[in-house]
């Protein structure tokens, strides 16, 4: 079986929706409410790719990408984000994901990003 892709997000309702789109690519999904959660989800499990929120309490979407990349530099990370893409280039986002989701998003995003991440 294929890794699996990590989901963080403080929103079930997006994280479930996120789990049926991946379902329709043949992905299976872990799913961690927070970044606490993902961090140790990493330690345990090899991922294919991390899609995060960006704006989420206790861990930041940019910082889980600093604390994930410092021991896995080649898992690809993507954000998710409802904040236009111009906002987010001064917190240097592109500088620090591979991949970016811009809320709302279509299935067909989320196949371009699989596309390129995975």
């Amino acid at each position: 079986m294929s890794k699996p892709i990590l989901i963080v997000d403080d929103n079930p309702n997006m994280s479930a929706l996120l789990v049926e789109m991946l379902e329709v690519f043949d992905f299976r999904s872990v799913v961690a409410s927070d970044g606490e959660e993902a961090l140790e989800a990493v330690e345990k499990e090899e991922f294919a790719l991390v899609i995060t929120d960006l704006r989420m309490p206790k861990i930041s979407g940019l910082e889980l990408i600093d604390r994930i990349k410092a021991n896995h530099p080649e898992l690809p990370i993507a954000l998710i984000s409802g904040y236009n893409i111009e906002e987010l280039e001064a917190e240097g986002v592109r500088d620090k994901a591979d991949g970016f989701l811009s809320k709302p998003f279509m299935i067909s995003d989320i196949e371009q990003l699989l596309a390129s991440l995975t």
